[in-house]
Formats: C-alpha cells, structure tokens, sequence
C-alpha cells in the first residue's frame, strides 16, 4: 500500500514539478530528446593534408594518385632553440627521414601561416591549433553556418581532439632548463601545449558556447571526436557541432620516440614516396603526417529548415578496446571487428549493404594484417565475391595520429557525395592474406557507393568505427 501511495505522489508531484520548471522560462529544465528522434547529417568539410590545403585540392590529388610524403629536413625537426651540431647530430641518429608534410606558402592550395599562426596576435597558437582553425573555418563556410543570434551560437558546439600535442615546444622549454633560461619561458608555454586549446580557439573565434570538448585517444582521436559530437546532438546538448582532429607532430622528438619503438619506416628513405605502403608485403612501418580534418555535423531537421547542403548521414558509431598490449592489436583482430560490429549495430545496416571501407591500415606489418582479416571476418561473402570496395588512404598522406580518422572520415563522406572509391597507393606486391577477390583498391574507382565505413585504431587498444550513408531524402 506505501509503495502505490508513493508511485501516486511521484506521478502527480513529480511530473507537475518537471512541467512547472519546463515552463519557467531562460535556463528551464527540459527532458532530454528521444535519441533516436535526433539523426545526425554532415554539412561542412575542411581540411589541412600533406596533399594540400582545402578539401578540393586534397581530394582531387587523392583520386588521381598524388602523394603528399617527402624528405624531412633539418628545418622540419623543429629544433631552432639548439646548435648547429646539435642538430646535425641528432638528424643522423634518426632511423626515419621521410615524412608527410603540409605544404605551406601563399600560393593556392597551401597553407598559409600568417593567417593562423601570425606570432604578433597568436603567440599562444601551435600550428596544430593552427591547422585546426584553418579547417575549421573552411567547413564552416561550406556549411555556410557562421551565426550571429546567440540562441544558435548557444546550440553550437566544439570537438576537435589531438594525439600529442606541440612536442617541439616542450622539447625547447626543456632545453631552456637545461640552460638555465627558465625566466625566458612564454607565459603561453602551456596554452600552446594543451590539446584541448584546438577546440578552445575555435570556439573562442566564432563564438560558439555549446558543448566545448576535447577527444586524447591516440590514432583514434578524429574518429571518437566524431562520434562522441554526434551523440552530443543525439542527446540534445547541441544541435551543430564543430568536430575532428589535428596534428603536427613531425619534430625531432616524436620521430625519434616513434623510431625507437620501432613503429615507423626505415627502408625506403632514398624513395619518400614510396615509403607508406599500407597492405603491401613491403611495409615496415608507418610514416609520420601531419594536418586537421573537420566535419560540421547537423541534426537533420535543423539543418533541412535552413536549407543546408548535405553530404551524408552519420548512422553508426562503434567502439571498443583489444585489452591486449600497449601498442599492438590482437592477432585475431577482436577489438577491430568489436568496433565495426557495433558501427553496423546501430546503423541498421547490413554489412552487405555498406559499398567502401577506408581502412586504419597504416603500412605496419602487423596492424595491417589484424585489420584485413577482421574486415574479411565481419562482411565474410559480401568481402570474397569483390562487391566491396576497400583502401587505405595513408599511401598518399601518411598517417596523420590523431587527425588521421577525420581526415579519413571525410574521404568517406566524399567517397559517398562523389561516388568514388579511392586508391591505396604503392599497393605493388599485396600481402599473401589477400587472394581472389579480396583485394584492396590499387586505383581510385567510380562506384555508387549507398555506404562507407571508416576505421581508427589507436596505442592503448583504442577502437573506433564511423558509418556514414548517403544523405536523407528530402
């Protein structure tokens, strides 16, 4: 009898309380949305890549089979706070002298740092927040939401995550210990270093005072940023957000930190762009990129009302974790068929019905025979009969850590939007894992594609897999 007496008093009280306060005007509680209600669209593109600045450009020289990899130099080690010798020193130490590098300059399709990065006005901007705020306001553009009503900035979010961070600025901070300059330190020593100031900048520049969030999840930071951002807009916290990676790592520490474990290439520094080779049965290793990939992401209705162009629909999101080892997967690829399987769960979707894959595959030996035989696993027939369509993209540009799966998520929204699979380049000698009809992409081809998967893993055993389709009918 008490337990309906209370029933009672919380139907009658409790619902008069949530309505009374729903009703109360600015700052009122509302119940969240149904999140199946929400459904998330892609308005806006923009990148920065090792093939260039700008979506148009980087794809364009993606399909036709450019490639963004390059020598290093001394000047790409970053290390202007230490001599000559030094430097020289340090260089020959290097197992890996080959890079994917932003172009940068004036001339078009390049980017140009005195606009981001103009040391009078910005001095607490790293080019890693640089190159996000240049992608970031060429997928605002594209999307053409730049709001000027503080209820819509108000709706507007940001989650643009990273995988480092500005290790040359640490590395010369501790060089100024060593020297004992420490009184010369930047009083934007840390502002510069924070990941989480990629999302701050650009929130900062427009405005926009939604959800302000900041994905650290390795390689696999792009591709949660996204994910997490769509829930975001799922669950009501947003109705837009601002979302993707960035990255400029390629200093003389990191190469030589990723060189001693052994992940990056070595063999082909005499032919650069022939160094990223993701499936091919000469790979060694990865190359290091640098750049930022951004996505405007939408809730449906929101933007049909404002007539907004829509490149695709994000239907599933799915992650998970190998629990194995610190920086390999599984040899049985669980935590990769994990992460697509959820993807797909949520989608709806059938794995027959998804048409391209943009692969993780980074050009390590192991990881990217994990990720084949995963993908062969989950979508079984539908991989054996060469219905599917899939590559790795890091032949042109390397792998760009923690931008690499928004870069690669926007290949997969193109690759929908412009019915076009693209290549994996340097794929002369497959691995024996591929046979028949397995077979990755060795030139870009024009498909309908209804569907496209893109995967990111990350050290730690981080997963995650993005599903996109084509863009709702109207």
């Amino acid at each position: 009898m008490a337990m309906r007496t209370s029933r009672r008093f919380f139907l009658f009280y409790g619902l008069r309380f949530f309505r009374n306060i729903s009703s109360s005007g600015s700052g009122a509680f509302e119940p969240p949305p149904v999140v199946s209600s929400r459904r998330v669209v892609v308005t806006g593109l923009g990148m920065v890549t090792p093939l260039g600045c700008g979506v148009e450009t980087t794809w364009k020289r993606l399909i036709d089979g450019k490639c963004g990899i390059r020598e290093i130099s001394l000047e790409d080690l970053k290390m202007n706070a230490f001599d000559r010798e030094t430097q020289l020193h340090t260089f020959d130490q290097l197992t890996s002298k080959v890079a994917a590098i932003v172009p940068c300059g004036t001339n078009p399709g390049e980017f140009n740092e005195e606009l981001w990065l103009n040391p009078k006005e910005h001095r607490s901007i790293a080019r890693f927040i640089g190159y996000a705020l240049c992608a970031a306001d060429e997928a605002l553009k594209d999307s053409k939401w730049l709001p000027t009503e503080q209820e819509q900035k108000d709706r507007t979010g940001v989650s643009i995550g990273g995988g480092i961070g500005s290790i040359s600025d640490i590395l010369d901070a501790a060089h100024m210990i060593c020297d004992k300059r420490l009184r010369r330190l930047s009083p934007f020593f840390i502002p510069r270093i924070l990941i989480n100031m990629a999302s701050g900048h650009v929130s900062m520049k427009y405005g926009f005072q939604g959800p302000n969030h900041a994905s650290v999840t390795a390689c696999a930071t792009g591709a949660h940023s996204i994910g997490d951002s769509v829930r975001m807009i799922q669950f009501g916290d947003a109705d837009v957000m601002v979302a993707g990676g960035t990255e400029s790592s390629i200093d003389a520490l990191s190469i030589a930190g990723f060189g001693r474990s052994r992940a990056l290439t070595s063999k082909y520094n005499s032919a650069p762009q022939e160094a990223s080779r993701p499936f091919d049965s000469g790979r060694d290793g990865f190359v290091i990129g640098e750049g930022s990939g951004v996505l405007v992401l939408e809730e449906l209705n929101h933007a049909k009302n404002r007539g907004a162009k829509i490149y695709a629909e994000v239907r599933g999101y799915g992650m998970s974790g190998d629990a194995y080892h610190i920086t390999q997967p599984h040899v049985d690829g669980r935590g990769a068929i994990l992460a697509m399987t959820r993807a797909l769960r949520q989608s709806g979707l059938h794995p027959w019905e998804v048409d391209y894959i943009n692969a993780h595959a980074t050009s390590t030996p192991l990881g990217d025979a994990v990720e084949a035989n995963a993908i062969k696993t989950l979508f079984s027939d539908h991989v054996t009969s060469g219905a599917l369509a899939f590559s790795s993209t890091k032949g042109a540009i390397g792998h760009l850590l923690g931008a690499a799966g928004a870069v690669e998520a926007i290949f997969a929204v193109l690759s929908i939007q412009q019915g076009i699979a693209p290549l994996t380049l340097n794929l002369t000698k497959p691995d024996p894992i591929f046979v028949d009809a397995f077979m990755p992409l060795t030139a870009s081809k024009e498909m309908p594609i209804r569907a496209a998967l893109s995967n990111s893993f990350g050290f730690g055993g981080t997963n995650a897999a993005l599903l996109f389709a084509s863009a709702p009918e109207n």
